[in-house]
Protein backbone atom coordinates (compact mmCIF):
# COMPACT_ATOMS: atom_id res chain seq x y z
CA UNK A 1 0.00 0.00 0.00
CA UNK A 2 1.21 3.39 -0.91
CA UNK A 3 1.64 5.50 2.33
CA UNK A 4 1.59 8.79 3.08
CA UNK A 5 4.53 11.00 2.72
CA UNK A 6 4.43 11.84 6.72
CA UNK A 7 3.79 8.60 7.24
CA UNK A 8 6.53 7.14 5.35
CA UNK A 9 9.30 9.67 6.71
CA UNK A 10 8.23 8.29 10.05
CA UNK A 11 8.20 5.00 9.46
CA UNK A 12 11.94 5.00 7.83
CA UNK A 13 13.10 7.41 11.23
CA UNK A 14 11.78 4.64 13.35
CA UNK A 15 13.31 2.08 11.37
CA UNK A 16 16.78 3.82 11.57
CA UNK A 17 16.18 4.28 15.40
CA UNK A 18 15.55 0.63 15.58
CA UNK A 19 18.25 -0.42 14.06
CA UNK A 20 20.48 2.05 16.16
CA UNK A 21 19.23 0.22 19.24
CA UNK A 22 20.11 -3.15 17.63
CA UNK A 23 23.83 -2.18 17.08
CA UNK A 24 24.22 -0.32 20.10
CA UNK A 25 21.77 -1.34 22.51
CA UNK A 26 20.77 -5.20 21.53
CA UNK A 27 19.45 -6.22 25.01
CA UNK A 28 17.18 -3.74 25.48
CA UNK A 29 15.39 -5.24 22.51
CA UNK A 30 15.83 -8.52 23.58
CA UNK A 31 14.48 -7.71 27.24
CA UNK A 32 11.70 -5.85 25.80
CA UNK A 33 11.00 -7.77 22.80
CA UNK A 34 7.57 -9.00 23.52
CA UNK A 35 6.00 -5.49 24.64
CA UNK A 36 7.77 -4.10 21.35
CA UNK A 37 5.77 -6.31 18.76
CA UNK A 38 2.27 -5.96 20.69
CA UNK A 39 2.46 -2.80 19.24
CA UNK A 40 4.27 -3.06 15.56
CA UNK A 41 1.53 -4.21 13.22
CA UNK A 42 1.06 -7.56 11.42
CA UNK A 43 2.18 -5.58 8.13
CA UNK A 44 5.16 -4.23 9.22
CA UNK A 45 7.29 -7.42 8.51
CA UNK A 46 10.89 -5.45 8.27
CA UNK A 47 10.18 -3.62 11.65
CA UNK A 48 9.34 -7.02 13.44
CA UNK A 49 11.99 -8.52 12.15
CA UNK A 50 14.57 -6.27 13.68
CA UNK A 51 13.41 -6.44 17.19
CA UNK A 52 13.01 -10.07 17.45
CA UNK A 53 16.77 -10.18 15.66
CA UNK A 54 18.15 -8.87 18.42
CA UNK A 55 20.81 -10.93 20.82
CA UNK A 56 22.86 -10.13 23.75
CA UNK A 57 26.55 -8.83 22.80
CA UNK A 58 28.14 -11.36 24.99
CA UNK A 59 26.36 -14.07 22.53
CA UNK A 60 28.25 -15.73 19.51
CA UNK A 61 25.57 -16.95 17.22
CA UNK A 62 25.98 -19.91 16.09
CA UNK A 63 26.07 -20.20 11.55
CA UNK A 64 22.24 -21.54 10.79
CA UNK A 65 24.05 -22.41 7.75
CA UNK A 66 26.17 -24.85 9.02
CA UNK A 67 25.89 -28.28 7.84
CA UNK A 68 23.99 -31.29 10.67
CA UNK A 69 24.00 -28.16 13.10
CA UNK A 70 22.82 -30.13 16.19
CA UNK A 71 20.59 -27.35 17.90
CA UNK A 72 19.05 -28.85 21.13
CA UNK A 73 22.79 -29.59 21.66
CA UNK A 74 23.85 -25.91 22.20
CA UNK A 75 24.64 -24.73 25.44
CA UNK A 76 22.86 -21.60 24.89
CA UNK A 77 19.55 -23.45 23.59
CA UNK A 78 18.80 -24.38 27.63
CA UNK A 79 18.89 -20.62 28.73
CA UNK A 80 15.96 -18.84 29.47
CA UNK A 81 15.70 -15.43 28.39
CA UNK A 82 15.46 -12.38 30.16
CA UNK A 83 12.15 -10.95 29.62
CA UNK A 84 11.46 -7.70 31.43
CA UNK A 85 7.61 -7.34 29.76
CA UNK A 86 4.53 -7.82 31.34
CA UNK A 87 4.16 -11.10 29.74
CA UNK A 88 0.76 -11.90 31.35
CA UNK A 89 -0.95 -8.51 31.66
CA UNK A 90 -3.27 -8.98 28.69
CA UNK A 91 -4.48 -12.50 30.16
CA UNK A 92 -5.25 -11.09 33.70
CA UNK A 93 -6.88 -8.07 32.11
CA UNK A 94 -9.25 -10.51 30.53
CA UNK A 95 -9.78 -12.70 33.35
CA UNK A 96 -8.37 -15.46 31.64
CA UNK A 97 -4.78 -16.67 33.12
CA UNK A 98 -6.23 -18.82 36.25
CA UNK A 99 -8.62 -20.59 33.38
CA UNK A 100 -5.16 -21.45 31.36
CA UNK A 101 -3.17 -21.67 34.44
CA UNK A 102 -5.79 -24.92 35.68
CA UNK A 103 -6.20 -26.78 32.00
CA UNK A 104 -2.33 -26.76 31.98
CA UNK A 105 -2.15 -27.70 35.81
CA UNK A 106 -4.64 -30.57 35.20
CA UNK A 107 -5.29 -31.26 31.69
CA UNK A 108 -9.01 -30.29 32.59
CA UNK A 109 -11.81 -29.15 32.32
CA UNK A 110 -12.12 -29.43 28.45
CA UNK A 111 -14.86 -26.89 28.39
CA UNK A 112 -11.79 -24.44 28.49
CA UNK A 113 -10.61 -25.03 25.46
CA UNK A 114 -13.97 -25.01 23.81
CA UNK A 115 -14.52 -21.23 25.13
CA UNK A 116 -10.99 -20.42 24.24
CA UNK A 117 -11.67 -18.74 20.65
CA UNK A 118 -14.52 -16.90 21.59
CA UNK A 119 -12.58 -15.09 24.89
CA UNK A 120 -10.14 -14.08 22.59
CA UNK A 121 -12.54 -11.57 20.61
CA UNK A 122 -13.25 -8.24 21.57
CA UNK A 123 -15.92 -6.30 20.08
CA UNK A 124 -14.56 -2.64 18.48
CA UNK A 125 -16.50 0.74 18.64
CA UNK A 126 -18.58 0.01 15.62
CA UNK A 127 -20.07 -3.05 17.43
CA UNK A 128 -17.75 -5.77 14.88
CA UNK A 129 -15.93 -8.31 16.63
CA UNK A 130 -12.55 -8.90 16.02
CA UNK A 131 -9.11 -10.98 17.66
CA UNK A 132 -7.26 -9.34 20.57
CA UNK A 133 -3.93 -9.46 19.53
CA UNK A 134 -2.02 -8.58 22.57
CA UNK A 135 -4.16 -11.43 24.28
CA UNK A 136 -3.68 -13.95 21.91
CA UNK A 137 0.39 -12.99 22.09
CA UNK A 138 0.05 -13.34 25.58
CA UNK A 139 -1.68 -16.40 25.89
CA UNK A 140 1.01 -18.21 23.32
CA UNK A 141 3.76 -16.88 25.04
CA UNK A 142 2.35 -17.46 28.61
CA UNK A 143 1.55 -21.33 28.02
CA UNK A 144 5.33 -21.57 25.90
CA UNK A 145 6.48 -20.46 29.16
CA UNK A 146 4.66 -22.77 31.61
CA UNK A 147 5.28 -26.11 28.85
CA UNK A 148 8.75 -25.57 29.12
CA UNK A 149 8.82 -25.48 33.37
CA UNK A 150 6.72 -28.53 33.07
CA UNK A 151 9.29 -30.15 30.33
CA UNK A 152 12.53 -28.71 32.56
CA UNK A 153 10.48 -30.66 35.49
CA UNK A 154 9.89 -34.11 34.04
CA UNK A 155 13.72 -34.45 32.92
CA UNK A 156 14.55 -36.07 29.64
CA UNK A 157 11.98 -37.54 27.66
CA UNK A 158 12.67 -40.61 25.21
CA UNK A 159 9.95 -40.09 22.45
CA UNK A 160 7.91 -36.84 21.73
CA UNK A 161 7.66 -34.42 24.42
CA UNK A 162 5.20 -32.15 22.90
CA UNK A 163 2.67 -34.60 21.86
CA UNK A 164 -0.34 -35.77 24.18
CA UNK A 165 0.16 -32.79 26.64
CA UNK A 166 -2.23 -29.62 27.55
CA UNK A 167 0.07 -26.89 26.64
CA UNK A 168 -0.10 -28.97 22.84
CA UNK A 169 -3.69 -28.94 23.54
CA UNK A 170 -4.23 -25.54 23.48
CA UNK A 171 -2.39 -24.65 20.24
CA UNK A 172 -3.72 -27.55 18.24
CA UNK A 173 -7.19 -26.64 19.69
CA UNK A 174 -6.99 -23.15 18.35
CA UNK A 175 -4.90 -23.60 14.77
CA UNK A 176 -8.03 -26.41 14.11
CA UNK A 177 -10.70 -23.76 15.41
CA UNK A 178 -9.98 -20.09 14.40
CA UNK A 179 -10.65 -19.28 11.05
CA UNK A 180 -8.09 -17.75 8.57
CA UNK A 181 -7.41 -14.63 9.97
CA UNK A 182 -7.31 -15.93 13.80
CA UNK A 183 -5.38 -19.04 12.72
CA UNK A 184 -2.23 -16.31 10.84
CA UNK A 185 -2.71 -14.25 14.17
CA UNK A 186 -2.07 -17.26 16.05
CA UNK A 187 0.72 -18.28 13.82
CA UNK A 188 2.56 -14.86 13.74
CA UNK A 189 2.56 -15.17 17.64
CA UNK A 190 4.09 -18.08 17.50
CA UNK A 191 6.93 -16.97 15.35
CA UNK A 192 7.67 -13.81 17.42
CA UNK A 193 9.56 -16.16 19.36
CA UNK A 194 11.81 -17.34 17.17
CA UNK A 195 14.88 -15.18 18.20
CA UNK A 196 18.44 -15.80 19.35
CA UNK A 197 19.63 -19.11 20.66
CA UNK A 198 17.21 -20.04 24.05
CA UNK A 199 14.98 -22.63 25.45
CA UNK A 200 12.11 -20.19 24.17
CA UNK A 201 12.93 -20.00 20.36
CA UNK A 202 14.00 -23.84 20.33
CA UNK A 203 9.99 -24.79 21.71
CA UNK A 204 8.54 -22.41 19.75
CA UNK A 205 10.21 -23.94 16.68
CA UNK A 206 9.42 -27.14 17.81
CA UNK A 207 6.05 -26.09 17.90
CA UNK A 208 5.27 -24.82 14.68
CA UNK A 209 7.44 -27.74 12.65
CA UNK A 210 4.92 -30.07 15.03
CA UNK A 211 1.96 -28.29 13.70
CA UNK A 212 2.90 -28.32 10.40
CA UNK A 213 3.79 -32.04 10.54
CA UNK A 214 0.24 -33.05 12.49
CA UNK A 215 -1.58 -30.75 9.98
CA UNK A 216 -4.97 -32.66 8.57
CA UNK A 217 -5.83 -30.01 5.68
CA UNK A 218 -2.92 -27.94 3.69
CA UNK A 219 -4.24 -24.93 4.40
CA UNK A 220 -2.96 -25.04 8.19
CA UNK A 221 1.02 -25.72 6.66
CA UNK A 222 0.02 -23.38 3.82
CA UNK A 223 -0.29 -20.20 6.42
CA UNK A 224 2.87 -21.59 8.69
CA UNK A 225 4.74 -21.20 5.60
CA UNK A 226 3.31 -17.98 4.61
CA UNK A 227 4.42 -16.54 8.47
CA UNK A 228 7.83 -17.77 7.86
CA UNK A 229 8.53 -16.69 4.39
CA UNK A 230 6.85 -13.32 4.66
CA UNK A 231 9.54 -12.39 7.30
CA UNK A 232 12.29 -14.16 5.05
CA UNK A 233 11.70 -12.14 1.69
CA UNK A 234 11.96 -8.36 3.46
CA UNK A 235 15.34 -7.12 3.97
CA UNK A 236 17.86 -8.47 6.76
CA UNK A 237 18.33 -8.65 9.19
CA UNK A 238 16.64 -12.28 9.82
CA UNK A 239 16.19 -13.58 13.02
CA UNK A 240 18.50 -16.76 14.19
CA UNK A 241 15.55 -18.65 15.00
CA UNK A 242 13.14 -17.91 11.89
CA UNK A 243 16.16 -19.28 9.65
CA UNK A 244 16.79 -22.32 12.01
CA UNK A 245 13.02 -23.26 11.25
CA UNK A 246 12.68 -22.69 7.95
CA UNK A 247 15.29 -24.36 6.69
CA UNK A 248 14.66 -27.72 8.95
CA UNK A 249 10.77 -27.22 7.47
CA UNK A 250 12.08 -27.12 3.43
CA UNK A 251 15.67 -29.97 4.03
CA UNK A 252 14.12 -32.64 6.77
CA UNK A 253 12.11 -34.85 4.79
CA UNK A 254 10.16 -35.50 7.29
CA UNK A 255 7.81 -32.57 6.66
CA UNK A 256 7.90 -33.36 2.36
CA UNK A 257 7.76 -29.35 2.45
CA UNK A 258 8.57 -29.91 -1.47
CA UNK A 259 5.89 -31.99 -2.49
CA UNK A 260 2.92 -30.05 -1.05
CA UNK A 261 0.61 -28.07 -3.55
CA UNK A 262 0.49 -24.79 -2.74
CA UNK A 263 4.43 -24.57 -3.73
CA UNK A 264 3.11 -25.38 -7.03
CA UNK A 265 0.23 -23.03 -6.99
CA UNK A 266 1.11 -20.36 -9.84
CA UNK A 267 4.75 -20.20 -11.65
CA UNK A 268 5.44 -17.03 -9.69
CA UNK A 269 5.05 -18.46 -6.25
CA UNK A 270 7.22 -21.78 -7.37
CA UNK A 271 9.99 -19.27 -8.22
CA UNK A 272 9.70 -17.40 -4.89
CA UNK A 273 10.02 -20.74 -2.92
CA UNK A 274 13.54 -21.29 -5.15
CA UNK A 275 14.55 -18.12 -4.61
CA UNK A 276 14.29 -17.88 -0.61
CA UNK A 277 14.96 -22.18 -0.46
CA UNK A 278 18.49 -20.99 -2.72
CA UNK A 279 19.17 -18.18 -0.75
CA UNK A 280 18.78 -20.20 2.60
CA UNK A 281 20.52 -23.82 1.35
CA UNK A 282 21.46 -23.72 -2.04
CA UNK A 283 19.60 -25.07 -4.85
CA UNK A 284 15.93 -26.75 -4.04
CA UNK A 285 15.13 -29.84 -4.41
CA UNK A 286 12.73 -31.15 -7.53
CA UNK A 287 10.53 -34.00 -6.66
CA UNK A 288 8.41 -35.71 -8.99
CA UNK A 289 4.89 -34.70 -9.26
CA UNK A 290 3.22 -36.09 -5.71
CA UNK A 291 5.93 -37.12 -3.89
CA UNK A 292 8.52 -35.94 -1.58
CA UNK A 293 12.10 -35.88 -1.84
CA UNK A 294 13.94 -38.54 -3.54
CA UNK A 295 17.57 -37.88 -2.33
CA UNK A 296 16.78 -39.39 1.20
CA UNK A 297 19.12 -36.23 2.42
CA UNK A 298 18.96 -35.17 6.47
CA UNK A 299 17.58 -31.81 7.61
CA UNK A 300 20.32 -28.90 7.84
CA UNK A 301 19.68 -29.62 11.81
CA UNK A 302 19.17 -33.50 12.18
CA UNK A 303 17.89 -33.88 15.38
CA UNK A 304 17.87 -30.61 16.28
CA UNK A 305 14.13 -30.57 16.18
CA UNK A 306 13.18 -34.75 16.13
CA UNK A 307 10.04 -34.33 17.51
CA UNK A 308 9.09 -38.18 17.22
CA UNK A 309 12.43 -39.60 18.75
CA UNK A 310 13.39 -41.12 14.87
CA UNK A 311 16.56 -39.06 15.26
Amino acid sequence: AQLPEPVRLLYRGLLRVLLVLLHDFPEFLCDYHFALVDCIPTTCVQMRNIVLSAFPRTMRLPDPFTPNLKVDLLPEITQPPRILSNVTHALDQAGLRADIDGYLLHRAPYTVLLELRHRLLVTDVDGRQRFDVPLLNSLVLHVGIQAIAQLQAKGPQPASPLSNCAPMDIFQQLTAELDSEGRYLLLNALANQLRYPNNQTHYFSCVLLFLFHEATIEQVQEQITRVLVERLIVHRPHPWGLLITFIELIKNPRYNFWAKNFIRAAPEIEKLFESVSRSCMGAPPTPPSGQGRADGEEGVVASAFSLGGEH
